[in-house]
Parts: C-alpha cells; structure tokens; sequence
C-alpha cells in the first residue's frame, strides 16, 4: 500500500516571482501565525506494539529560502505508549547551542524532534553530536527538543525515528528514541560518510517496550520567529509518503483532513482545498476565499488495489 500526500502552498503576499500575489480581502483579518495550512490524518486498524523505527518519505519539489518560515513536518504528532512527539524540517530551525548556553541562536534549514511530558522535561532528556541545538520549556506545553542544521533542498527525504539504547534510572525503565533524516541524494546536502543519513539528535522515553499508536498525522505550516515575525507562504509541492512502522506499512482504516478556522489552534487563512486523487491526497493553497463549513473537515477517499493492501 503506497498512499501518500501533496501539499501545494502558494503566498498570500508578493515576495519574489516564486511567490503568489494573492493578499487577503479587506474583510478578512488574517489569524495570529503559525498557520497549518491543512492537517492530514490517518487512522490505522491498530497501535503497533515493540516499537523499534519510524519512516515517513517526504518529497519537496523545489528549494524553499529561509526568508519565509516553513516547517514541512511528515510526524505531526505521533505517540510513543502514550508519549507524544513530532517533528520534520524548518526553513528558519533555532534553539539553544548548547545545554547549558540558553541563548537563542538560529541555525537556518534544519531538522527538528520535540517530545512533550508532564512538568518534568528538561535538556537532561536530549542528546545530540557536536551542533546539535536544544530546547526545554513550557510555551507549548512541558517539552524538551532536539535541533540540527541540514542544508535540505528539492529531493525527496526519509525522516525516521529509531528507538535505540535503554537504561535504567532509580528502578525507572528508559528508552532513548533517536530521529534521522536521509536524503535519497546526499549532494548539496553536506552529507558524508557510509550511513548518508544526517542525525538530529535523541530523546529520551519512558519506558522499555514501547507501542506506537494506531493514527499518524502530517502538516506543513508556516510559523512565526523573532527573525521573522510574520512570514509569507511559499509555493510548494510537498508529497509525504504513507508511514512505515517496524517497516511494515499498518493496516489502513480511514484519512482525513482539517482545515483550522482563525480562532482556532493553529488557525490558517482559508486558501487551501484538499481532495483524494487516487492514493494521494491533494492540498491546494491560493487566493484567500470563503470556505463553506462542510469543506473544513472532511474524510478523504482514498483508492486502494488490493496489491496496496497489507495482509490481514
């Protein structure tokens, strides 16, 4: 089974000759950022135990600069025997450079992995090689996360997860998730050795045998820095490929999408259209419009041969 999804993100502002000159009407106020552009889900038949590696393959077809803020994230939010996560590639990736240097520096492109807990994360549950960039607060929720500079470009990527050594902590049982991202051409990335993957750093979660949950989510976002306040969006295809879990694809059940309304979390100007087109799924931003309210939530009918289905 190879379902995946597009996401086509067009400007709302003129900014160069790549990006849309579509400003919003008068009578739309547009929504405080960031902006999900559109949130895909997929339902699964049910959770994986003994969780070991996470693979999503994501395509971008074209460069996308750090004067805008982009976040393409193929693990919007995943879950780890309860656990949530997410993460993916930024245009404008920042964070601390160092665990005990709390200053914030910006890196450019990137790649980032961040948990979330119950008000007792801190940097003692990340590690990373030399440039890896953290964070632990509490301006979105407890959480603790790990940043890399990755020259990504076109091409398409695999961003994976692989749980990797435990250890034991005053009887406690730990599990230390480490998060890859490997492009399928390694040129112009800065990329060397025999792995061709770059590594962006590791988390640490509770637990020795973990599960992972039976649903899988994806975005792309456009977010705000203090480099940018308020950044344009830039045209993009972006497809995502259907999630692999211990290598298998899961069962597939349903998919949707959201579009989050302004005064809602993450609320995005209504530009974007999503549709099923065979197995993929389409997302469409353009001009701002009036979007009707059965449009802003809806299941996607994906098509499937039976050669795409998992066996039983």
């Amino acid at each position: 089974m190879k379902i995946s999804v597009v996401f086509l993100a067009v400007s709302i502002g003129a900014f160069t000759a790549a990006f849309a000159e579509d400003p919003a009407p008068a009578s739309k106020k547009l929504p405080p950022q960031p902006w999900h552009l559109a949130d895909i889900w997929w339902d699964f038949a049910a959770p994986t135990p003994h969780f070991e590696t996470l693979d999503i393959d994501v395509t971008i077809d074209r460069d996308v600069p750090s004067t805008v803020n982009l976040y393409v994230s193929p693990c919007g939010l995943g879950q780890l025997s309860g656990q949530q996560f997410y993460g993916g590639l930024q245009t404008n990736a920042n964070g601390w450079p160092s665990k005990t240097e709390h200053t914030r520096a910006f890196i450019g492109k990137g790649g980032i992995f961040s948990r979330w807990g119950k008000n007792s994360l801190s940097v003692d549950w990340a590690r990373g090689a030399e440039g890896t960039h953290f964070e632990s607060a509490g301006y979105e929720g407890d959480f603790v996360s790990v940043r890399r500079a990755f020259a990504w470009t076109k091409g398409t990527y695999t961003w994976s997860l692989r749980a990797c050594d435990t250890e034991t902590i005053d009887g406690k049982d730990y599990t230390w998730v480490s998060c890859f991202v490997t492009p399928h051409d390694v040129s112009g990335t800065g990329i060397t050795g025999a792995s061709g993957s770059r590594y962006i750093g590791s988390l640490r979660f509770e637990g020795k045998d973990l599960t992972f949950w039976p649903r899988h989510s994806a975005f792309v976002e456009v977010y705000s820095t203090a480099k940018i306040p308020h950044s344009e969006i830039p045209e993009v295809t972006v497809t995502f490929g259907y999630p692999r879990i211990n290598g298998q694809q899961p069962q597939f059940k349903k998919a949707s999408v959201i579009h989050p309304a302004a005064g809602e979390r993450s609320g995005a100007p209504d530009c974007a259209t999503a549709e099923a087109e065979g197995d993929t799924i389409v997302v469409k931003v353009g001009k701002v419009f009036d979007r009707e309210a059965k449009d802003r939530r809806h299941g996607l009918e994906l098509k499937q041969t039976a050669a795409e289905k998992p066996a039983q």
